[in-house]
């Protein structure tokens, strides 16, 4: 580190392999920190991080229909933030970088409102028909039913209604785009006000798919197939305050949800967000912190002498760093280890005949996630170890997370044939 004078006094930033700082004492000039490619970032936090492109992608499909759509929104906050607020954590889809900038969305079973009028209810007949409590009696629903005919038998047998109320129907459809190799969704909106003057029919205003009559309820004309939908009940106020809404959730039909629930599509999520950081101290400088070519090694008390050396693991004081049980010479000399978490051990009978039992077996009080051959859906374990039955050639991959840090991934395949064999764990 260097103070300048003359003309380099002036400069600021990066240039080269050297960042220049302006401060009050002059311009302070110290080598750039090395990018050792190392991700900052713990299984916790990218769990999180990347569940927020679908949300974000979900909530554009609607297009800001959802703008009053939850109750009691502080000031300083947007519908936006309530629906996210909602929902992560909740229900965890992961979809990569990439996918996200091809427009990819997934369509899955978030909160879409959350308010103070009575929930709609929904279930399913026999035949995969989405239908709700809301009652027609026996009002028969057709290309000549009016607005009228269906706000008079909605105000007939349902007491939470009134005129002037709006009903509002839901509908996503779930495709992918094998070239981009990404899962699209489309959303249709189709809403009505009660109001029983008007004569204009029925489904030239909302179309026929969620305006049904079935079995004396409301519901859908067709099967819900590889899509979600939802019904929402609201209401304007005298005093022209934010709409009361009732709490729905989306009602999912999905066949690719599972695909991007999975450990491999969280995996592959955090890889195109840079990745998870296996160690759970991060860096944090402060007026004691020694600088080495852009490393910050925390000084502890005491004195400390010994080699350093250039493996993984705990960094000592000093200008080197050490192994777990070394230290460095120089200021500080006392040492800080990273926790660390060991990858699952993967064990059972290979080749086999038949079946054969896998074991993963973990740190205690640690965490298995694991995945089939990128099958779906991926299971996670409580406990620190699971036995899976197989009954063909299976590739399983495991990490254990203790902590909130991530073990590396342990990996083993499983073939058909004679003979048989103990296994461990091997690391991709």
């Amino acid at each position: 580190m260097a103070k300048l004078y003359g003309i380099n006094s002036k400069l600021s930033g990066k240039i080269g392999d050297y960042v220049f700082l302006q401060t009050k004492k002059g311009t302070v000039v110290y080598e750039a920190p090395i990018n050792t490619g190392e991700p900052r970032r713990s299984y916790k936090q990218m769990s999180t991080r990347t569940q927020w492109a679908n949300l974000g992608a979900t909530y554009k499909l609607f297009n800001d229909m959802l703008k009053h759509g939850f109750e009691g929104v502080p000031s300083n906050q947007t519908s936006y933030n309530a629906f996210v607020a909602n929902n992560i954590g909740m229900v965890k889809v992961y979809i990569t970088k990439k996918m996200r900038k091809n427009g990819g969305c997934v369509l899955a079973p978030y909160q879409i409102t959350e308010g103070s009028l009575p929930r709609i209810v929904t279930g399913f007949t026999g035949d995969g028909i989405l239908v709700t409590n809301i009652a027609l009696g026996d009002l028969t629903v057709n290309a000549s039913t009016t607005l009228a005919d269906f706000s008079e038998a909605i105000l007939a047998n349902n007491k939470d209604w009134q005129e002037g109320d709006q009903l509002s129907f839901f509908h996503g459809t779930q495709t992918f785009d094998a070239v981009l190799g990404t899962p699209l969704a489309s959303l249709d909106d189709y809403k009505m006000m009660i109001d029983t003057a008007n004569p204009i029919p029925l489904w030239e205003v909302t179309g026929a798919l969620g305006f049904t009559n079935v079995g004396g309820n409301l519901g859908m004309s067709t099967a819900l197939v590889n899509g979600a939908a939802a019904w929402v009940h609201s209401r304007g106020t005298s005093e022209g305050g934010d709409l009361r809404v009732s709490t729905q959730f989306f009602i999912v039909e999905n066949a690719a949800l599972a695909t991007y629930q999975s450990l491999n599509a969280l995996m592959a999520s955090t890889d195109s967000y840079g990745g998870i950081n296996t160690q759970k101290v991060y860096l944090k400088p402060d007026e004691e912190t020694n600088v080495v070519r852009g490393v910050a090694v925390q000084a502890s008390a005491g004195s400390g002498s010994g080699t350093g050396g250039s493996s993984t693991g705990g960094n000592s004081g000093g200008s080197s760093t050490g192994s777990d049980s070394s230290t460095g010479s120089g200021q500080g000399g006392g040492s800080e280890s990273h926790a660390t978490v060991s990858a699952p051990t993967i064990s059972g009978e290979t080749p086999f005949e038949e079946s054969t039992s896998v074991t993963m077996s973990g740190p205690a009080d640690a965490t298995i996630h694991y995945t089939l051959d990128g099958s779906t859906p991926t299971s996670a374990s409580t406990a620190y170890t699971e036995a899976l039955t197989l009954t063909d050639t299976t590739t399983v991959k495991a990490i254990a997370v203790k902590d909130n840090v991530s073990s590396s991934v342990a990996s083993r395949t499983f073939t058909k044939g004679s003979g048989s064999g103990g296994g461990v764990q091997g690391e991709d």
